[in-house]
């Protein structure tokens, strides 16, 4: 069975009725948004094989990635869900739609979805370039350059400005190094997974790297700021920050002075890596309304961007 046809004209149905409408053909990233059979997945990722996950999400609800491959030989990724994840199948589907109605170059594109029985599916175009938690904190890797830090820092900026900016306010939860994806050109993209988040009788359960005011069940663009400046933080330092409750507190409430990456040996200044935490600080501060606005973030990165050495975004083979 064909998995990619071409894309429906705006406006049809689904198997339940529901109304989709698909991005236009001269949309960025066209990849068609569809909904897949269980039996589809289900062959795509060889029944869920233990040996096609590639990422498990912790939490009150745990949930899993598999690597799955199309007919059309097309590789994706398969986040699945628990039922008890999202127990009101209607609201999977619609909160998978207006997800999917998203396209952004520096967004991967979520292309499907799967409410068959009791499996919640969503299907997104598959990055093959690790993510940045693999490739900042893993020793055995090399040293990630300060350009390419800075062009993350930049392009996960800009695509949490649209999702920000565009009709609705498309909220993204749990931004974490975790969520940061590199396409096939080498470019930081924003996994799609998190505009979907894990829901249940009307809250939403985050991970540590939330910031405090979604512990209550609160999220707003504001909330978005937190995640980028511990993101920024990351980037700067090179290393994890400890994700457990406390110690997120501790980091928030005392700011506990972190330093640049040893590893970097002069690659960047020092007044652009103050610049940069003094960003993140600014993020991550405890009330919302003291963050930035994603404007000033940009404005900020763009500054030491154009500060660097170099261009931070030589060899991006989309240009920017």
């Amino acid at each position: 069975m064909g998995c990619c046809p071409s894309a429906p004209n705006s406006g049809d149905e689904d198997a339940s009725g529901t109304n989709i409408n698909y991005p236009h053909p001269s949309a960025e990233g066209t990849t068609p948004f569809r909904q897949y059979s269980l039996a589809e997945i289900m062959a795509a990722t060889d029944g869920f094989s233990w040996d096609n996950i590639i990422a498990k999400g912790g939490g009150t609800i745990p949930n899993y990635v598999f690597r799955g491959r199309l007919p059309e030989t097309q590789q994706i990724a398969v986040k699945r869900f628990s039922k008890n994840a999202w127990p009101d199948v209607e609201q999977f589907r619609k909160e998978a739609i207006r997800a999917g109605r998203l396209r952004h170059r520096r967004l991967v594109n979520l292309i499907g979805y799967c409410c068959d029985k009791d499996e919640r599916l969503l299907v997104a175009e598959f990055m093959p370039n690790d993510s940045l938690d693999y490739r900042l904190f893993n020793a055995k890797n090399k040293t990630m350059e300060w350009s390419m830090r800075l062009r993350v820092a930049c392009y996960i900026a800009e695509a949490l400005e649209y999702c920000s900016n565009i009709e609705g306010q498309a909220l993204y939860h749990d931004l974490s190094p975790y969520k940061i994806l590199f396409d096939e050109a080498d470019n930081p993209c924003l996994s799609c997974f998190g505009l979907v988040k894990n829901h249940r009788n009307g809250r939403y359960y985050c991970s540590p790297y939330m910031p405090p005011e979604c512990r209550s069940g609160m999220i707003t663009p504001k909330s978005m700021i937190f995640g980028l400046g511990y993101m920024i933080r990351d980037l700067v330092s090179g290393r994890q920050i400890p994700q457990d409750h406390e110690m997120l507190e501790m980091v928030v409430g005392k700011q506990i002075p972190i330093r640049p990456d040893s590893r970097l040996k002069g690659e960047y200044s020092a007044e652009d890596a103050t610049a940069l935490l003094e960003l993140a600080s600014q993020c991550m501060r405890h009330k919302p309304n003291d963050r930035p606005t994603i404007k000033d973030v940009i404005a900020t990165l763009a500054q030491v961007q154009s500060n660097a050495a170099g261009p931070s975004n030589a060899g991006d083979s989309e240009g920017t």
